[in-house]
């Protein structure tokens, strides 16, 4: 079970709640490799709340529901005093007592080495071997202003079949007017710069090779110019300016009957549209059209049918599990994708097509501000051999 879970603030007081959907998860799939990406490593106030992130790790250890675990690799990136470096991601990789053999790749000495007990790094990911970890160039940051945002690469071994798991966290859009200014968005530009930064880097010479999955929070839209004329359609609008600049400061549609009733405000970090069961409906399948970020890379990342709502952005009050906050437009901003053979490897015919599941976790509670998503699938040992072994992977974002 390979799963991209876009877990944002790991506190132990934040996490309480939602890691319990994330157990349950793994208990009705019961993976024998699970991989689980998060961003956003301390949450928002890392400073503050860095601290619980060892709670939560412990926690996680520790628990009954991951206890049929006897390995583990976690890394996290904490030194948040380097702004050059720091990116604050955590990949988590837990195997099953009963698989017996797998492998981890050192990128120093460029081999394999067998993965025996639960290891936790967080200090000088810069000089571990068992990752690559990257900050992106400073001028793919938007005004070339620092944030959080790179990629952390490890490589296993699992059933004679190397393959590489990438964590990724990708650039936000910083004003809903920008994003609206033109199709696709400025934004739009800055995630494909560095989204073919990442694919190149790992596809590079430097060593060889292999199949690959990448997941995370890619800050993927729907083409928001496009989605906005979409849904308001039949409505006249309003410019309201700044009085002192004279800069755009809200757009107000309005329906040109009934009233003149207010179908969406849209702000710097307001999107305040009418209707929010058109984000849930049929899990907001109408608006795929819109989600345009991924056709630029068709040649080079797959990825399976969505069939789960938006993934962003969801309210954090712990009573309202599916409502969205009125801060941007919904989107599938968390995915799991994969290299065209990685593809191969999830939909080789021994796989049973109900034996692959991508979903997101916890549908109807809080989960905070993103709702994680998974894929379940199975490698096969010795794919086309009589009795070959089936190992069931997971992944979380």
């Amino acid at each position: 079970m390979v799963s991209d879970v876009s877990t944002r603030e790991l506190t132990c007081k934040h996490m309480s709640h939602p890691i319990v959907h994330i157990y349950r998860t793994v208990q009705s799939h019961k993976p024998h490799f699970l991989a689980v990406h998060c961003q956003e490593v301390g949450g928002k106030n890392y400073e503050a709340s860095m601290s619980h992130v060892d709670c939560f790790v412990k926690e996680l250890l520790s628990s009954d529901a991951m206890k049929e675990y006897n390995r583990a690799r976690i890394y996290l990136d904490e030194n948040y005093k380097s702004q050059e470096q720091f990116t604050a991601l955590g990949s988590f990789y837990f195997i099953h007592e009963s698989l017996k053999n797998i492998h981890q790749f050192d990128f120093k000495a460029k081999k394999f080495k067998k993965v025996v007990g639960k290891e936790t790094c967080s200090e000088t990911l810069e000089s571990t071997p068992a990752l690559e970890k990257e900050k992106f160039p400073q001028d793919y940051f938007p005004e070339s202003k620092w944030s959080r945002k790179g990629f952390i690469r490890t490589r296993w071994v699992l059933a004679d079949c190397a393959f590489d798991l990438v964590n990724i966290h990708l650039f936000h859009d910083a004003s809903n007017l920008v994003a609206w200014e033109k199709s696709p968005s400025v934004y739009s530009g800055t995630r494909q710069k560095a989204l073919g930064y990442v694919l190149d880097r790992i596809t590079d010479q430097r060593y060889e090779k292999v199949p690959y999955f990448v997941f995370g929070d890619f800050n993927f839209r729907l083409d928001s110019k496009q989605v906005i004329e979409s849904l308001c359609s039949t409505a006249t609008m309003q410019t309201v300016r700044a009085a002192d600049t004279n800069e755009v400061d809200k757009l107000i549609f309005r329906e040109s009957d009934n009233d003149r009733k207010v179908v969406l405000q849209l702000e710097k970090k307001l999107f305040n549209y009418v209707n929010q069961d058109v984000f849930r409906e049929n899990n907001g399948t109408s608006l795929l059209e819109f989600d345009k970020e991924l056709s630029l890379f068709k040649d080079r990342l797959h990825e399976l049918e969505i069939s789960f709502p938006p993934s962003y952005p969801y309210s954090e009050d712990s009573s309202q599990g599916k409502q969205y906050m009125n801060t941007r437009c919904p989107a599938w901003c968390d995915r799991i994708l994969m290299s065209p053979s990685a593809r191969d490897l999830v939909l080789k015919p021994e796989n049973e097509e109900r034996a692959i599941v991508y979903d997101n976790i916890g549908p109807n509670v809080c989960m905070g501000d993103h709702k994680p998503v998974f894929l379940s699938f199975r490698i096969t040992a010795g794919a086309g051999k009589p009795n070959a072994n089936k190992h069931k992977c997971c992944v979380v974002q």
